[in-house]
């Protein structure tokens, strides 16, 4: 790690007297800034992605503190950061897509993580005993007996979201929308985050069988190996937009749906699309399968990690992955950097 600090801040100078002649000649990227998001897997992947550009290309990045809605309004009004690693548009995608039309912003790359979203979750050993439930939500609805409440074990626990949290109306909405009380289901409010975590981790660590809701890439789907549900047919934006995201008053007719899809880019700048040269072209490739991100999430949980570290320790275990993403002589430049 010294060694790599040491090398980052002899090529951070290097860079930083070279600007103009890299940029000009198209060989490096010159200086650019990033939004290091507030949450884990983007924390990692931002810190990923100074280590690869300073180290192989000879970029010279900056780390800015970022959120989905800030950095969003800041690169579409001031142009800053340049490159934002892991945006889930779903709470910006009207205005982002304006953008987009007006050639203010772009999309580096669709899907910078795989396999990521929310929905319904069950525990590995639930799936591997009982595998019709885990493709057919007819078949999963018609066991509540699998997933006894603590307080009436004749009825089935589904376990929601907090109250307060968005998820909150929708699961509850998809509870009406399922029918789920007929069917022999009784929704439970964690209470807090700590209670949905705990109430997840205790069954998986018990053997025992937990249905309700998450989202991927988190810690807690890496740990446990939680399997993802299939909850049916999308049901279309008007029941979902209309209706399920919406407090139960204005969503008299919930039908039942799929979760929506949860949409993530690498957005940058048009401005540095132009003048990124190796930058945007790693940023197009740069990949990271889901079950290797809940794995670093495991990590960074585990060892109270931060993103720099965090980094380190992914370039050191996965360097098959993040070599298909930049040259070999960048390749080259960042292994021996570690």
């Amino acid at each position: 790690m010294k060694k790599l600090l040491t090398a980052a801040a002899i090529a951070g100078a290097a860079a930083f007297g070279m600007v103009g002649q890299a940029s000009a000649d198209g060989h490096a990227c010159g200086s650019m800034t990033m939004a290091e998001m507030n949450w884990a897997s983007a924390e990692l992947m931002a810190n990923v992605d100074k280590i690869i550009l300073e180290e192989g290309y000879g970029c010279e990045v900056e780390l800015v503190s970022g959120a989905t809605m800030t950095t969003f309004a800041s690169m579409n009004e001031k142009g800053q950061p340049d490159v934002a690693g892991e945006l889930w548009i779903n709470a910006v995608r009207e205005p982002l897509f304006k953008a987009m039309d007006e050639g203010r912003l772009m999309s580096a790359v669709k899907g910078p993580i795989t396999q990521l979203g929310e929905g319904w979750w069950i525990p590995p050993h639930t799936a591997e005993k009982h595998p019709e439930i885990v493709n057919d939500v007819n078949a999963l609805l018609s066991r509540p007996d699998l997933f006894p409440h603590p307080e009436d074990p004749s009825k089935g626990a589904f376990v929601g979201c907090p109250a307060g949290w968005g998820c909150q109306l929708s699961n509850a909405n998809l509870f009406r929308a399922f029918d789920m009380e007929a069917k022999g289901w009784l929704l439970i409010d964690p209470g807090s985050a700590a209670g949905l975590d705990g109430s997840m981790a205790k069954a998986a660590e018990r053997g025992e069988n937990w249905l309700g809701y998450y989202w991927s890439p988190t810690a807690l789907i890496g740990k446990y190996g939680m399997v993802p549900v299939s909850m049916g047919e999308w049901g279309g934006p008007e029941n979902w937009d209309g209706c399920i995201v919406k407090p139960e008053q204005e969503c008299s007719d919930p039908k039942p749906s799929s979760w929506t899809e949860s949409e993530v880019h690498t957005v940058v700048t048009t401005d540095f699309q132009k003048r990124g040269g190796p930058a945007v072209e790693y940023l197009s490739k740069r990949i990271f399968p889901g079950p290797i991100m809940n794995g670093m999430l495991v990590f960074m949980a585990d060892e109270q990690a931060g993103g720099g570290d965090a980094a380190i320790e992914f370039l050191i275990r996965h360097e098959d992955l993040w070599s298909s993403w930049v040259s070999a002589d960048a390749a080259a430049k960042i292994k021996a950097a570690l």
